[in-house]
């Protein structure tokens, strides 16, 4: 066990430090370790070059990591994120690519809910529905919400899936 903290006005400011942020390293890094470790529960992030190869790859690892999370592969709402991240994805390397810059995706586990998130380098691009385009219908179709973000570079295009029973 550690011995009590000294207080500041004991030593000099120096000293106090000197004896204070051992242990304050160890309770941060403790810390730490356990939220990183709470987030990896709760939220997938990664990036992906803005390619083809980068949309497949983005929803194999997207389904990966739902199945880790205990919802199976297959299953309507694994169905239903990877559709999602499929479309967001091929629209961020589609209308959102800067060449040289990667695509982003997040997924979050909520309450109820996943949130898909996909943010790319270009904020003057918006998704809309055209004439002809069916991606954000489909969309649409199986999310309960979805929207766009701007980021500081940037937007970010988000749905929530429902997480049936």
């Amino acid at each position: 066990m550690h011995e009590p903290v000294r207080a500041a006005d004991e030593a000099s400011d120096t000293e106090w430090l000197a004896e204070v942020l051992p242990q304050l390293d160890g309770a941060v890094a403790g810390l730490v370790c356990g939220l990183d470790a709470a987030l990896r529960e709760l939220v997938f992030v990664q990036r992906f070059s803005a390619t083809a190869r980068g949309v497949r790859l983005a929803r194999h690892l997207a389904l990966v990591q739902l199945h880790a999370w205990g919802i199976p592969h297959g299953s309507g709402v694994s169905d239903d994120v990877g559709l999602v991240i499929a479309e967001l994805a091929a629209n961020a390397v589609t209308h959102g690519r800067v060449p040289g810059r990667d695509f982003e995706v997040r997924v979050i586990r909520l309450d109820g809910v996943l949130r898909v998130e996909v943010a790319d380098g270009r904020r003057d691009r918006r998704p809309c529905r055209r004439e002809g385009g069916y991606g954000l219908r489909m969309v649409e179709a199986v999310a309960a919400a979805w929207g766009v973000a701007d980021r500081v570079v940037g937007k970010t295009v988000w749905a929530e899936c429902a997480l049936r029973g």
